[in-house]
């Protein structure tokens, strides 16, 4: 970080700690719901106090007023599928981070990628495996709740559970023992087994394979038998934790679905009838379009010039699927994939395969909060934790200026004001 810029923030939090009432007056306030003309903000140490025109608010010369001309206040973005450990595929490939990376320098890139998120707007984070890096990401998470480094709020999973032999990396002789990126179990007792120990290790959640790739090449199969699923969610759910699961394939999800998961991550092979499932019972899709849509770059896809590669085509027709079965949408691109901070390319991409605006930013805000037991945020209203940025611009008008954010506070805190 460049000297001026570590200047700034010191000077940005020797303020805050000046003044403990904040009046923001910004040009619309989205507050999680619908937009909001002639709205202010005010906010007490870590807490919304008001917010409502400003001749509703007592006291109004008590605050410190920040103007926020042109700008959408809103909520601190929820980011509900993120691997802070992991940088994009076409700097590393994934099998390399794994193998060659040591958990100590992933740990670093980790505390980069947590600044970046925050500056981006990022202000609480759902990340979804440490891939080969143990608990790497519960002590990452550590660090930002001790105050130590800079970054959203965050529920990690640890290092997630695979059924064994269908996870990579692979291709090694039998003799070599090589890291793999999750934990592998087989049985009822096993699954039961390390659920338990990643939740004593300090996981906030449990993720679960439930297809996936047992060869190299082939399409993905599902993995787990209901009854292991069954098993990790009862071990899960007993300690008050919940579980979610990558799944691509109808029958993974179906398994998942039926297991009592809350999220399906990715969901590519999604079928009316599966969608349709998991909206009775209460079960959100996470559809990561923005990783599928980085890989397909990276594999060659020249976006914007090129037909869409097959990938891409079936990803668009599934979450077609999913947007016509109300079934709960999940804001989460699976970042780290693709880099961290650049968030915003999975807003863009569900607005672009279908996806209305103001149902985009209630994914991202206040329906997150809820799915993602993220308790007190998502929403600008009283009593609410004050995790409020700012960005140029009306994103209901073009969701690209969320790429634009000026203002981040986090708990009351200003990380960024520009």
């Amino acid at each position: 970080m460049q000297l001026k810029h570590i200047l700034a923030l010191v000077l940005i939090l020797f303020l805050n700690s000046l003044h403990s009432q904040t009046l923001l007056i910004p040009e619309q306030v989205f507050d999680g719901v619908t937009m909001h003309k002639d709205w202010v903000v005010a906010v007490d140490e870590n807490r919304i106090a008001y917010t409502g025109p400003l001749n509703g608010l007592k006291g109004v010369n008590s605050y410190i007023k920040k103007q926020l001309k042109g700008m959408t206040l809103m909520p601190g973005i929820i980011e509900g599928h993120s691997h802070l450990l992991l940088h994009p595929y076409n700097e590393t490939e994934w099998n390399d981070q794994v193998l060659a990376e040591s958990p100590t320098e992933r740990a670093i890139r980790g505390a980069v990628h947590a600044k970046k998120s925050l500056m981006a707007g990022i202000t609480s984070m759902r990340d979804l495996g440490s891939e080969g890096a143990g608990y790497t990401d519960v002590y990452l998470k550590k660090t930002i709740d001790d105050g130590i480094i800079p970054g959203p709020r965050t529920l990690m999973a640890g290092p997630a559970i695979v059924a064994t032999g269908a996870y990579g990396p692979k291709g090694f002789h039998d003799g070599v023992k090589v890291p793999l990126g999750a934990v592998s179990v087989s049985g009822r007792d096993n699954a039961i087994k390390e659920v338990r120990t990643q939740l004593g290790n300090g996981a906030n959640l449990i993720k679960i394979y439930a297809d996936y790739r047992w060869g190299k090449g082939e399409p993905s199969q599902p993995t787990f038998l209901q009854e292991e699923i069954n098993a990790m969610v009862e071990a899960a759910t007993t300690a008050g934790r919940y579980v979610v699961a990558h799944a691509s394939t109808p029958e993974g999800m179906r398994r998942a679905i039926m297991g009592g998961v809350e999220t399906i991550e990715h969901g590519d092979g999604g079928t009316a009838e599966i969608f349709d499932l998991m909206k009775k019972n209460g079960v959100a899709l996470c559809p990561t379009l923005a990783a599928g849509d980085a890989i397909s770059q990276y594999q060659g896809w020249k976006k914007g010039t090129e037909p869409d590669p097959k990938r891409i085509a079936k990803k668009k027709e599934s979450f077609k699927l999913a947007l016509q079965s109300g079934v709960d949408i999940v804001f989460g691109g699976d970042v780290g994939v693709f880099t961290h901070g650049e968030n915003y390319r999975e807003l863009e991409l569900m607005v672009a395969y279908g996806m209305e605006p103001i149902k985009v930013l209630q994914s991202a805000t206040s329906s997150n909060a809820k799915i993602l037991h993220f308790d007190e945020l998502g929403m600008i209203r009283k009593g609410y934790l004050a995790d409020i940025i700012a960005v140029e611009g009306n994103p209901l008008e073009n969701i690209s200026q969320m790429k634009h954010v000026k203002y981040v506070m986090k708990d009351g805190v200003v990380y960024k004001d520009e």
